[in-house]
Order: C-alpha cells, then sequence, then structure tokens
C-alpha cells in the first residue's frame, strides 16, 4: 500500500499479476497489404467473365479451366453453378439473345418486324466473336431465346400463317441470320481488308479462266458471282425467305407446307 499526494488511497499491482506485453519482432517486418474480400461466384459473374475471353480470344479458348483462372479460383468452384462448358455457351447464348429488341407484334407489318428481327439477330451475334458458331445446332431454351421465340411465332400467328409454317419459319429465321454471322465470324481477324481483296480477286480470276464451253453460266456470271456489295446479299436472302412465307399466309392447312 501507498498514498498519492493527494492522500488516495491506491491499490499497488505486483509485477508478476500483470501479464508481459507482447515483445517487438525481432526484425523489421514488411506489412502485407490486406486482400480485398473474394466475391461470391454467380451464373452472372461466371457469364460476365465467360463473355469476356470469348470476345477477346474466340470460341476456342473457352474452357471452365480458363474461366475460373479469370475469376481467381479453381474450376471446381464453378461446378457449382454450371454443368459443363455447353452449359457456358449456353448462357452466353441466352445473354446475347436478351439484346434483341421484341417490340409490340403489329400484323400489319408484320414482315418488316421479321426482317428486323432477323438483322437485329445478326448484328448481335457478330458482337460477340465466333459465338454465332455455337448456335448451329444449339436448340434455345433459357429464358430470354424462350422469349425470343415467343415473340416471333406470336408475330407470324397475327399475320395469319398456319401452324406448321410458324413452326418452321421460326427455326428458319433464327437459322438464316446465325449462319450469315456465322460465315462472317470465319474471317474475323483471318485476313486484313488488303489481304482479302487479293483473295477476292484470286477467285475472280480462277473463275473468269474456267472453261466457257464446259461451264458456260458460270463463265457468263462471274461480275455477279463476285459482287461484294455490303448487306446486299443479306438483304436479298431475307427478302426471299419473308415474300415465300407471305405466299403461305390464308392458308388452311396446319399440316406440312405444301410447295
Amino acid at each position: 500500500m501507498f498514498y498519492n499526494t493527494n492522500s488516495v488511497r491506491v491499490k499497488y499491482a505486483h509485477p508478476q499479476s500483470v501479464a508481459d506485453p507482447t515483445p517487438p519482432p525481432a526484425r523489421p517486418r514488411r506489412r502485407r497489404a490486406a486482400r480485398p474480400a473474394r466475391r461470391a461466384l454467380t451464373r452472372e459473374r461466371i457469364a460476365d467473365a465467360a463473355m469476356a475471353i470469348l470476345e477477346a480470344e474466340g470460341l476456342d479458348a473457352l474452357s471452365m479451366r480458363r474461366v475460373a483462372q479469370a475469376l481467381d479460383t479453381g474450376p471446381a468452384s464453378l461446378y457449382a453453378h454450371v454443368d459443363d462448358k455447353d452449359d457456358l455457351v449456353s448462357m452466353l447464348v441466352d445473354r446475347a439473345a436478351g439484346d434483341i429488341p421484341l417490340p409490340e407484334p403489329d400484323p400489319q407489318r408484320w414482315q418488316e418486324q421479321v426482317k428486323d428481327f432477323v438483322r437485329a439477330l445478326r448484328a448481335t451475334l457478330a458482337r460477340h466473336r465466333n459465338l454465332a458458331r455455337a448456335t448451329m445446332g444449339h436448340i434455345p431454351t433459357g429464358p430470354n431465346a424462350l422469349a425470343c421465340t415467343n415473340w416471333l411465332l406470336g408475330l407470324l400467328r397475327a399475320a395469319g400463317l398456319p401452324p406448321q409454317v410458324c413452326a418452321y419459319a421460326a427455326d428458319l429465321l433464327p437459322l438464316y441470320g446465325g449462319a450469315v454471322a456465322f460465315e462472317e465470324g470465319l474471317m474475323d481477324g483471318a485476313l486484313t481488308p488488303a489481304e482479302l481483296d487479293a483473295y477476292v480477286a484470286e477467285v475472280t480470276a480462277f473463275f473468269a479462266d474456267l472453261p466457257a464451253d464446259r461451264y458456260p453460266h458460270v463463265a457468263a456470271l462471274v461480275p455477279f458471282l463476285m459482287r461484294q456489295e455490303g448487306d446486299e446479299r443479306f438483304e436479298f436472302g431475307l427478302e426471299v425467305i419473308v415474300a415465300g412465307l407471305a405466299a403461305q399466309a390464308g392458308r388452311d392447312d396446319p399440316g406440312p407446307v405444301q410447295v
């Protein structure tokens, strides 16, 4: 016991009753930066990473391992959210389908609305490198793709097309838009514009040199066969398909199309 100058009684703590302070390190230590908390994996985050890889490196570079690497995790973590690469690609196809505008169907303008739909589909696939290739042989079952199919079927039915024509058209129209985007994607980055022009000139010269007696029609139509006028060929095909559908309007036969 001891007393301070103000005569206030204070208890003295014996040194052995107090824990020793933690000693400093024997040598200076470098402070480690705190690692940011890892964000939880979701299908949305996985799709974001997969789409970035697809657009930067192409479809062949896309794999579960590559996506896991981009997300700083292991492939096993992805399988809690995605079944396999096919499921991953289906996610990307459905995400792209969500970018296609679906206006209120107008039966009076159904032909132009169908054309606008196919144009938008082609443009959407073209924005995502190689994704059009993944749509070949792919049955769309995601919510965005189903919304597109349902919209197209509703528009064609309102236009008076028979049920079987509607069903075939709902398959044919996206197939056409996807096939054009796929073909265009084959040249994506493969050739420079100058190299492509040189290739076209080479093929044109080849056709022009064919024996006219054996290939008279090819020889006669070389300038038309090799015509390159932007979207003219795409629009021609779209016009032919839609005109063919219009010819089926009003049919009573719900069965296979009669040609």
